[in-house]
């Protein structure tokens, strides 16, 4: 074997052995510092007896960075799209429903090379009003996008925009 020859093999084996670990373990998705003051885009409460309460129960309050209102407005979110839904518990008292403490703030970040084995989406949560600890962690794409993979034709994204 030539030293050109055994330098192509172990550049060859380097290349793949870093790939499938980055395939394997995506980057985290960073906390959206500032998202509340983001577009709005629905308020939604998933109560008793619908089948993800037990882990999604409460209110929801989503958000689109102004490249995610390009994506809901088009059908295709570009790269550099984030969604946000934040959730709360939901407190019911005197016939209304409001929202309690922060349960967990849930992140899509759109980047098609960075996470192109979930449909070019990253996602996390993050626990409660912290912006450091993770919900879901290094299992958060495999447990979010299994959710996600059935939106596939709108882009894995669950909400719509409605003017």
């Amino acid at each position: 074997m030539t030293s050109r020859t055994a330098f192509a093999a172990v550049a060859f084996a380097t290349f793949f052995a870093s790939g499938s670990a980055l395939a394997a373990d995506p980057p985290p998705v960073p906390y959206p510092a500032g998202y509340r003051a983001w577009v709005h885009v629905k308020t939604m409460q998933i109560l008793p007896g619908h089948p993800l309460h037990g882990a999604f129960g409460g209110v929801h309050h989503l958000y689109a960075n102004p490249k995610a209102m390009t994506g809901y407005r088009s059908g295709r979110f570009p790269d550099g799209a984030v969604i946000v839904f934040d959730l709360a518990e939901a407190v019911s008292a005197d016939n209304t429903v409001t929202d309690g403490n922060r349960k967990v703030v849930g992140v899509m970040r759109k980047d098609a090379k960075r996470y192109a084995a979930t449909g070019g989406w990253g996602f996390e949560g993050f626990k409660g009003d912290s912006r450091t600890e993770r919900a879901v962690g290094a299992n958060a794409a495999e447990a979010c996008f299994g959710c996600h993979a059935p939106q596939k034709a709108k882009d894995y994204v669950f909400s719509a925009w409605k003017d």
